[in-house]
């Protein structure tokens, strides 16, 4: 996989940027540390290998946070907020 396709969902008012890899029949979600940037972390290529390797047997998907990377710039939110955004 050579690019990430990035979309977007929208949580209380809040655009979340989010990537799926992989068909597998069950759903990961990666919910990074720190600090996110989809884009960025993808370029890296032992991120990439995780990633693909996670996709080989999942659905694999991958978020920035709000406030973060290609998420809306909004403050950074609570970790209730962040679990709604997960859903």
């Amino acid at each position: 996989m050579s690019e990430l396709e990035i979309q977007y969902a929208r949580s209380d008012g809040v655009d979340i940027a989010y990537a799926v890899i992989g068909d597998g029949p069950r759903d990961v979600v990666w919910v990074a540390g720190a600090m996110t940037n989809l884009s960025v972390m993808w370029e890296l290529a032992e991120f990439r290998r995780f990633c693909e390797q996670l996709a080989s047997f999942s659905r694999l998907i991958l978020f920035d946070k709000r406030g973060m990377g290609l998420s809306d710039r909004v403050e950074i939110g609570t970790l209730e907020e962040r679990m709604d955004d997960v859903q």
